[in-house]
């Protein structure tokens, strides 16, 4: 087998709203049909789909948890500094999404919060 690309296709309840919370924290827009809205992360432009949960649902004919009591994954952003964790608190708040975890230190040299978007969907901000 040939692994090309990986990306991941999550589930959202209103576009608009999603389409507005990943701008506000500088994620590049990748475009948006009907259906789904799309963005790139990081440095290798990791693609994120988030798609109506029905229309995701109907495709893959599996049952899509609720992020906002289970996960099957959180995605970790990493942090330059602990400047950066503080600064991406201060911009998921006012973008509309929810500290899980504060930021703070764990171990020695880590320090880092988990944040959810509007969906639940869990991110971990972290700096090493």
């Amino acid at each position: 087998m040939n692994l090309k690309k990986i990306w991941s296709n999550l589930t959202v309840s209103d576009l608009d709203r999603t389409t507005n919370f990943y701008t506000a924290l500088g994620f590049k827009f990748n475009g948006r049909s009907g259906d789904l809205t799309s963005f790139l992360a990081g440095e290798d432009n990791f693609i994120m789909h988030f798609f109506l949960k029905d229309k995701l649902k109907a495709n893959v004919e599996i049952e899509i948890s609720d992020a906002h009591v289970a996960n099957e994954i959180i995605f970790t952003l990493s942090a330059e500094s602990k400047e950066e964790v503080n600064e991406w608190e201060k911009a998921v708040q006012n973008a509309g999404g929810k500290i899980v975890s504060k930021a703070k230190e764990f171990g020695e040299g880590y320090y880092g919060l988990v944040f959810a978007d509007p969906d639940g969907h869990k991110f971990n901000v972290f700096y090493m």
